[in-house]
């Protein structure tokens, strides 16, 4: 599933290429609105809330898209046509096609009624204004549950919003906190919630959850994705795991040496 940094950068690649322009082709390929005409409308913006985009037009109207575990966009010259498999929102200005795929869900509702799709979500760890008190509002949600696994509550985007598999493996490793650690029991959870804030920070601009700092192949990550390989800190081999979360059963990766409970 698309993490927080990664909604983020398709929301900037769509800005640039709609924003400012009018839709000469809009198509949302799903039964409820496939009747919609919203040709003429000019692109007001393009944003980010948490793993969801908001893509809003004159006359008061928004896209809304959720990407799910396989959604994509492709954005590409205008007169080009849709590509992809399972094509959802095709929007087209005169110089620019945006070809949405495989997207999780797909809405269109007043702009003022985006709180009905966003207004659950905590605190977006890329929210332009973040900062203290949002951080201070996601330690406090997280702790509204002190019993809950800190593995289970970095993945409910109610809490905090924008974290997924990836970061969740990779936070809780670079904290050296157990998934399974009671959220009562962390020794720093403002920690973990700047630390969670700094890596999706860090990657927002560019494609791929770094979090080592090595670009190569095969070396961004610590531990997410290496079940059974040396852990690059002490040389145990990481484990790996099914863990509840807020949307089922997700896998969960861990060093017992460094992340003993």
């Amino acid at each position: 599933m698309p993490e927080g940094d990664t909604v983020r950068l398709t929301a900037a690649h769509l800005d640039a290429a709609l924003t400012g322009h009018a839709l000469t082709r809009a198509e949302l390929r799903v039964p409820r609105h496939a009747a919609a005409d919203l040709r003429g409308r000019t692109v007001l913006s393009v944003a980010s809330r948490g793993k969801h985009l908001l893509i809003r037009v004159s006359g008061g109207l928004t896209i809304h898209v959720h990407l799910l575990m396989e959604g994509r966009f492709h954005v590409g010259p205008a007169g080009a046509p849709p590509r992809g498999h399972r094509v959802r929102l095709v929007l087209g200005t005169r110089d620019a096609l945006a070809v949405g795929t495989s997207l999780g869900r797909l809405d269109l509702l007043p702009t003022a009624a985006e709180p009905r799709v966003v207004g659950h979500l905590g605190p977006d760890l890329l929210d332009t204004a973040w900062g203290p008190a949002l951080a201070d509002e996601a330690v406090r949600n997280l702790l509204a549950a002190p019993e809950r696994a800190i593995g289970e509550a970095l993945l409910d985007q109610r809490l905090l919003a924008g974290i997924g598999n990836v970061y969740k493996a990779e936070i809780l490793f670079l904290r050296g906190v157990n998934p399974w650690t009671a959220l009562r029991d962390v020794p720093d959870l403002p920690a973990v919630v700047d630390l969670s804030h700094r890596l999706l920070d860090a990657n927002k601009d560019r494609h791929g959850h770094i979090t080592t700092g090595d670009r190569r192949p095969g070396r961004e990550h610590w531990v997410y994705g290496r079940a059974g390989r040396p852990c690059r800190r002490c040389g145990t081999p990481v484990r790996r795991a099914d863990q509840a979360s807020d949307v089922g059963e997700r896998v969960t990766f861990w060093c017992p040496a460094c992340q003993a409970p």
